[in-house]
């Protein structure tokens, strides 16, 4: 089941005199953070209002409605930022990796099932997968390209692939 709320960041510190916080972003660029009009914070997940944000090295600054002092900034200090699914639209083929995590990783050919897809490395060329074999108590890395990476049905909760020559021996 797809979450809801998916993680996006984590308030580390306070910045200035204003109320505004240092938020350490978990996600691929700092500058998507920048893009919302609100966030959810903690584990209730309460909606807060962005007045301000602003990449600061690989960090974003933000000011949050009603966040006017210092006092109130370090009392969202280690306080996990949240985005409601709904309020980001991925590109055809871009998935969450939050919604990756536990797909089954089946052979697009025969439907050998290699194992549930455990991790996920951004390497910077390409994304690479951890497929972890229970059975075997192994992992693999499977390149996220075109090529290997054929199907990714999410609702379904299966990636089919079809592994390079000598890719899964590399393993």
């Amino acid at each position: 089941m797809k979450k809801e709320y998916l993680e996006i960041g984590k308030i580390v510190n306070i910045h200035g005199l204003r109320g505004d916080v240092k938020v350490m972003p978990w996600c691929d660029e700092p500058e998507l953070l920048c893009e919302f009009d609100r966030l959810f914070i903690g584990r209730d997940k309460n909606e807060i209002r962005i007045l301000d944000a602003r990449v600061f090295k690989n960090t974003v600054i933000m000011r949050f409605e009603g966040c006017t002092s210092p006092e109130d900034a370090e009392k969202l200090r280690n306080k996990v930022l949240y985005i409601h699914r709904d309020d980001l639209e991925l590109e055809e083929g871009v998935y969450f990796i939050q919604d990756l995590i536990g797909l089954n990783v089946v052979d697009a050919d025969s439907g050998r099932v290699y194992g549930t897809l455990k991790d996920v490395s951004q390497t910077g060329a390409n994304d690479v997968y951890e497929v972890f074999d229970e059975e075997n108590k192994k992992s693999y890395w499977i390149p996220a390209i075109p090529d290997v990476v054929i199907e990714t049905d999410i609702e379904g909760g299966v990636m089919k692939i079809r592994p390079l020559e000598g890719l899964l021996d590399a393993n």
